[in-house]
């Protein structure tokens, strides 16, 4: 008996056949879709070789259009993710503080921002920067994006630090103060160390949301990011929409498989130095000596014990 028929029961003679029928209609209903929509795409001549060589042939649509996109796609992500990573770890370990004036102003900030669209967050962050702030129009969809990424990331990636740090078992609390670590201490040297492998996965997934979301700024607030980019490249090549949009697709796709990549390396780096070299809670020396009673003897390994009273 196989692993798998013990979770199910193994198909017969006619639900295999069926199993069979139905993903050879599934395959010619996909190549039927995939043959219409070329169809359509070669009647708009979206399918023409001079909708597509631009990208190949002239360097300029790189170097004037695709490659200072993505550059302020990279600038706004990556501030973004500077900022909200640490802003989120505070606000989500601010959240499991003893103190409720903490506690609580922490969660509201968490709630509040989480609950309401980074498409309207980075509206209402322009809308104050226009009223309130000198900031040259240039720069201000820049300023607007990052802030509307980050008041967003960063309520989310408090509660990935929350859901992280209480998914550890009690006892590594428990050692911890066991050896006199205090609530600092403990959370520095030893809840959060561990909880990190834990938290990649979900952490890597908003960083992935972090970078798409950035083309909402260019859609909305005129943003000079990748996706933006499409808009110029066809008014100056020939309305190849199609193409220009396939292109940016590939870019992103191609990015954010870099940024998983990166972080699936660091995970198994992370997982491979835990198995190989484990932590060890020890106290701390000074309360070690404090812990012992006054007075008492110090012995070296080989002494006999020292004999008190009447034997």
């Amino acid at each position: 008996m196989s692993d798998l028929s013990v979770l199910y029961d193994a198909p017969g003679p006619k639900a295999r056949a069926r199993n069979v029928l139905y993903t050879v209609l599934f395959l010619v209903g996909f190549a039927v879709l995939v043959w219409w929509v070329l169809a359509a795409m070669a009647d708009k001549g979206q399918l023409d070789a001079d909708k597509w060589s631009p990208f190949v042939t002239d360097s300029r649509v790189w170097t004037t259009f695709l490659l200072p996109a993505l550059g302020n796609t990279l600038k706004a992500a990556a501030l973004s993710i500077i900022i909200a990573l640490p802003l989120g770890a505070a606000l989500g370990i601010g959240r499991m503080s003893d103190h409720r004036w903490v506690r609580v102003p922490c969660a509201g900030i968490i709630e509040f921002f989480r609950a309401i669209p980074v498409l309207l967050l980075m509206l209402f962050a322009s809308a104050v920067y226009v009223e309130f702030t000198n900031i040259s129009s240039d720069m201000r969809p820049l300023y607007a994006v990052v802030t509307g990424l980050v008041l967003y990331n960063a309520s989310v990636i408090a509660e990935v630090v929350r859901a992280g740090i209480l998914s550890l078992p009690r006892g590594q609390k428990d050692a911890a103060q066991a050896v006199g670590m205090r609530k600092g201490q403990m959370m520095t040297q030893v809840l959060l160390p561990q909880s990190v492998t834990l938290m990649l996965p979900a952490l890597v997934s908003q960083l992935v949301v972090v970078v798409k979301d950035t083309a909402l700024g260019g859609v909305m607030l005129n943003f000079d990011e990748l996706l933006r980019s499409v808009r110029t490249i066809s008014a100056n090549y020939g309305a190849n929409t199609i193409a220009a949009f396939t292109v940016v697709a590939l870019i992103f796709i191609v990015l954010n498989f870099i940024l998983t990549s990166a972080a699936t390396w660091l995970e198994r780096t992370i997982r491979r130095g835990k198995r190989t070299a484990g932590a060890v809670v020890t106290a701390d020396p000074h309360d070690q000596m404090e812990a012992e009673p006054a007075g008492a003897p110090a012995t070296e390994a080989g002494d006999p014990p020292t004999r008190t009273g009447k034997d």
